[in-house]
Parts: structure tokens; sequence; C-alpha cells
């Protein structure tokens, strides 16, 4: 959520910057403004009945001392009053700050001054691409017919079992599945993350605290019974960890690193790019958390790029890094660069990682704050998290670039998780 006193400071900044947004409803901002300025008189209004009430209060009582109890009836009269107009005043502003907090939910985080102007992925910008493109032989699959070829995965038991989008590994499949996950883990821990098993369901608190809510119910599946939505992604969850938590400068930065299943109802249903593993209900993945302090954020930032880097060198994967632009930004991202993966049989390009910094946005829902060493003052700390990495995708761009002839080469790096270097 936004910090109030941004808008405040800054509106004319935070239009132009929610313009590269498209977002449809600048005026928000206005409302939001206009609401505030009335809580604040209704506080000023408040501060000044209890002030009177508590003065009223003390010449009471030394009335009453006096034996004049018939001046402090008449001051009772009084302070009747003005409970009556407390609680009047302590309901108007509570529709003012439920209202005010209402629209305040609705405004998306403001994109850094980096971010490129755009409506779509088409303008994103690509920042880098490294590694080389394989050339596969003629006989070469998508990933969907390696799967079925060599009873890696079948998507036909998933529907089977629960629909269509919910994968079922098999085999060298569910070894490989298991492989990238430890070995993006084990990478994760070298780097300073403290490995974390969180919930896979989380309550609509925890849910509103990275912004899944109110932005994007739709997406998420949701259990009635017992008000819990089931995790989109692990960030969810580790985030919420330090929910209303004060951090010294020296705790931070604060790393984590979380594998969870991850639960997504928008998969698409048809088409070359929701075949196989391209885009699924239910997948898995290592998410990447850092609390970072506030000046040192987009610095966290380049690191966490580097991180993921390392992990697609490793995998030998041709991949490439998008800047993201405006308009194809997430709802609580302030930067956002995106991760793809060449997939050699589809000829084309498969997102598989989204690194972000949320500045303040998050730690203001959360209220996760820093406690400056000198002043002893609090200010919010930065939040950043990054894909490394979803698998899928990963496993749909391994299959198909590593195929050979011979059958499917498992990349060095990986064979002492997977225990087999080839798939045959």
């Amino acid at each position: 959520m936004l910090e109030l006193q941004t808008l405040r400071n800054n509106v004319a900044v935070a239009k132009e910057r929610l313009a590269l947004r498209h977002f449809p409803q600048p005026e928000l901002i206005d409302q939001a403004l206009e609401l505030d300025e009335q809580r604040k008189k209704a506080q000023s209004t408040l501060d000044t009945i209890l002030a009177e009430s508590n003065s009223i209060a003390k010449e009471i009582g030394m009335l009453m001392k006096q034996g004049k109890t018939a001046e402090a009836d008449i001051l009772k009269q009084r302070t009747t009053t003005l409970k009556q107009q407390e609680q009047e005043e302590k309901a108007a502003m509570d529709k003012v700050e439920a209202n005010l907090r209402k629209i305040m939910l609705q405004l998306p985080n403001l994109p850094h001054a980096s971010v490129p102007a755009g409506k779509s992925a088409e303008d994103n910008v690509v920042r880098k691409q490294a590694g080389n493109i394989p050339q596969l032989h003629a006989a070469s699959k998508p990933h969907w017919e390696l799967m079925s070829q060599y009873n890696l995965v079948s998507m036909e038991l998933g529907v089977q079992l629960t629909g269509a989008g919910f994968p079922v590994f098999l085999g060298k499949g569910a070894r490989l599945q298991r492989a990238l996950a430890s070995f993006f883990l084990e990478r994760a821990v070298q780097a300073g993350y403290l490995e974390v098993v969180p919930p896979f369901m989380v309550n609509e608190q925890s849910a509103y605290g990275t912004g899944q809510l109110p932005d994007k119910e739709g997406q998420m599946y949701f259990v009635t019974e017992d008000n819990l939505y089931l995790i989109p992604t692990a960030e969810v969850p580790i985030t919420n960890i330090y929910r209303d938590h004060i951090f010294n400068e020296s705790d931070l930065p604060v790393k984590m690193a979380g594998h969870s299943p991850c639960f997504r109802r928008e998969a698409g249903t048809y088409g070359k790019d929701v075949r196989g593993l391209n885009r699924v209900h239910q997948f898995e993945k290592v998410e990447i958390v850092q609390f970072a302090h506030p000046d040192q954020s987009y610095q966290t930032l380049e690191d966490m790029l580097a991180h993921v880097e390392t992990l697609l060198e490793a995998l030998e994967l041709p991949y490439r890094i998008l800047h993201l632009c405006g308009g194809d930004m997430g709802f609580a991202s302030a930067l956002t660069y995106d991760f793809e993966v060449f997939s050699a049989a589809q000829q084309r390009w498969l997102e598989v990682s989204s690194v972000s910094n949320f500045e303040t946005f998050q730690s203001n829902r959360l209220k996760a704050r820093l406690r400056d060493a000198q002043s002893k003052k609090t200010r919010l700390v930065h939040t950043l998290n990054g894909s490394a990495l979803a698998l899928p995708r990963i496993m749909a761009a391994l299959l198909e670039n590593h195929q050979t002839p011979e059958g499917i080469r498992i990349p060095a790096a990986l064979q002492p998780y997977t225990g087999f270097d080839w798939i045959r």
C-alpha cells in the first residue's frame, strides 16, 4: 500500500508514475487526499472534545471536594453532551478511515523512475541476453512429446485425478523435479538465505500483506469453510513472517528462501502457449525473499538478479533479462526484471522468474519497520522477492534444449542431485 505521505508531498509525480502503468483511475489519488483531510479534521475535533472532557472532569472533581454539588451537576450535563459528540465523531472518523483504506488498497505501487513506458509485454526492454541457443537435431520434439516418450510427466493422469493443468510427474520426471528444487535450495543456502518451509495456505491478512488482495482474488484458490487461500507463491507466507515487526539496522538484510507448491487459477485452456508445462494450475517453485535497508534495496535487487543468473548458467540454458515496462508490471512492484529461457523446440522465450523490488508497498501493509540506530525513530523497510526458480518451464527448457538423438542430457551441475546423467 502506498504511503499517504508520498501522495501528499508528490501528487503530480504520483499521477505521472501511475500513468506509466496506464492506471485507469488516477482520480483515486485526489479522493484519498480529500478523505485524509477529512480524517485529520475529524481527529482535530475529537481531540478538542477529549481535551474539554478531561478539563471538565478535573473541574468536577474539585467542585465535589468543595461541596459544590449543584455546580458539579451542571458540568456533568455538559460531560454527557460531550460523550455523545465524542461517539458521533468517532463513528464519522471510522467511516472516513474505512473509505480511505478502501481507496488506498486499490492504488498500485508507483513505478521506479527507471521503468520504461509501454502498455504490454511487447514493450519490455531487453537488458541482457546470454548463452548459446542450441541447434537441435532434425527429429527434435517439444517437451510435451518428450514427456510422453520417456514417461516423465502425464497431463492425462492429472485430468483424471483433478482436472486440466495439474501434471503428474513420474519416474525420472519426478526425480528431475525433486533434483531441481534441491539444487535451487542448496544454491540459495550457499548464498546466505535461510531455508523456510512455510504453510501452503494463508489467511486473508497474509494475502493482503503482500498485495494479493484485493488485486488477485480471482487468481487464487479459496477454501471457503476455513477462509484460507492456497498460496500462489511462497513469497506470501514467508514475507508475512515479519508482519508487525521492527528490525534493528544490524538485522538487515534478512534473506529467506522457500520451496513450495504454487496454485494459480489463471492457467488457460488451449493453444501451444499452454501446452504441457508451459502454463499449469499447480507447480513448484523456489522463492527468495529479502527485507532490505531502504538505502540499499536497489543494490540488493542487483544481487538477486546475479543469483538467478548463476542458476541458469549452471543449467546451461540461454536466457535473457527483461526490464518490464509500466503496463506489464505487477500491482505491488516498483521495479521488476523478468528472466526468460529460450525453448529451442518451440522457438520461443519462456518466463521462468520475476525479480522485484516493492520498496515500502508491502512493508506498509505488513507494518514491517526499521528502527534508526541514532534517532530511534522507525521507518518502513523495503521488501524484495524473486523466483529462483519456477520449475515447470525450467524443466520444459531442459528437456527441449538438451535433447539429442541419444536421449536427453542432464547438465553436469544437476547430476549430483538427479543421480543420473541421461534420460533415455
